[in-house]
C-alpha cells in the first residue's frame, strides 16, 4: 500500500505543482473547478445520495455555485467567507470530538449542506491566493504545510505512535504522529521565513499559523474520516490508487486553506 501510495504521489504532486505554477489564473479555476466537482461526486456518497439521480443532481447543485461564484466573484464578501468557514470548522472538531454521539449532521440534507460549507471556501480560499501577489509561492507553502503535517505524522505515528488520538473517528491516528507533523511544519515555515528574509515579528507569527494550520488540517482529515465511518466506507471512491478518492487528498486542505489565507493576510499587515 505504500509502495502504491508513493507511486502515485509522484504524478500527483507535479500535476498539482504545474497547476499553480504553470497555468494562468484563469485556467487554473478551471482545473480547481474540476477537483471541486469530483468531490462534490464523493460527498455526495459520503451524504447518503447513492442513487445516480440524487448524486447527479448534488454535482449539478455544486456546479451551479461554482459557476455563480465565477460571475458574481467581485461583488461576494470572500474574507467573510473565509473567516465563517474557519468558525465552522470549530463546530466540526465538536463533532469529531462527539463521535459516535451528537447530532445536527446525520440527516441526508445536512450531510449534503455540510458538503458546500466544506468545498466551497476552500474554492475560494484558492482562488483569493491564486490572484494575489506571490500567489503561487503562497499556495506552495500551504501544500508544504498540509504535506508536511501529512508525512510527518504518518512516520512519527508509526515510530513512537502509542497514544490514540480519535480511536472513535481515525483508529491508526496518535497524539505522537500529530506532534511530528506539527514539528514538520514547524520546520517548513522556519526555511520559508528565512527564504522570505522575514521580520522577527512576521516569523513568530508564521510559525504559530503553520501550527494552527497543522492542526487543522489533522481536524479536516478526521472529519471525513467521521463521514466515512457513519457511512461505513473505508475511501471516499477508488479514483487514486493507494489514496483512495479526491477528498481523501484534500480533505485536509479544505479545512487549512480558508484559515491558511485569513492567517497571511494579518501576516501581511504586520
Amino acid at each position: 500500500m505504500l509502495k502504491q501510495r508513493f507511486l502515485t504521489a509522484i504524478v500527483l504532486a507535479p500535476l498539482a505543482l504545474f497547476g499553480v505554477f504553470g497555468l494562468p489564473l484563469e485556467y487554473f479555476v478551471y482545473l480547481l473547478d474540476m477537483v471541486m466537482l469530483l468531490a462534490a461526486w464523493e460527498w455526495a456518497n459520503l451524504s447518503g445520495f447513492t442513487e445516480g439521480k440524487k448524486r447527479y443532481s448534488y454535482v449539478a447543485t455544486i456546479a451551479v455555485i461554482v459557476a455563480a461564484s465565477h460571475a458574481f466573484y467581485t461583488l461576494l464578501p470572500v474574507n467573510e467567507i473565509l473567516l465563517i468557514s474557519v468558525l465552522c470548522w470549530f463546530v466540526a472538531l465538536y463533532w469529531v470530538l462527539k463521535f459516535p454521539a451528537g447530532n445536527g449532521w446525520r440527516a441526508e440534507w445536512q450531510r449534503a449542506l455540510i458538503g458546500v460549507v466544506v468545498l466551497m471556501p476552500c474554492w475560494f480560499a484558492f482562488v483569493q491566493l491564486k490572484a494575489g501577489e506571490s500567489g503561487e509561492l503562497l499556495i506552495l507553502l500551504l501544500f508544504l504545510l498540509v504535506w508536511g503535517a501529512d508525512v510527518g505524522a504518518y512516520f512519527s505515528g508509526k515510530k513512537f505512535g502509542c497514544n490514540k488520538l480519535a480511536p472513535n473517528v481515525s483508529p491508526g491516528k496518535t497524539r505522537e504522529g500529530v506532534y511530528g507533523g506539527l514539528l514538520a511544519c514547524v520546520i517548513v515555515a522556519l526555511i520559508f521565513a528565512i527564504f522570505e528574509a522575514a521580520s522577527v515579528g512576521q516569523a513568530i507569527v508564521l510559525l504559530l499559523l503553520s501550527i494552527i494550520v497543522g492542526c487543522f488540517s489533522v481536524l479536516g482529515d478526521l472529519f471525513e474520516s467521521m463521514m466515512k465511518r457513519y457511512r461505513g466506507i473505508k475511501d471516499s471512491s477508488q479514483l487514486l490508487p493507494g489514496h483512495g478518492g479526491i477528498l481523501d487528498r484534500i480533505d485536509s486542505l479544505t479545512s487549512a486553506a480558508p484559515l491558511f489565507v485569513v492567517g497571511m493576510q494579518f501576516i501581511a499587515t504586520i
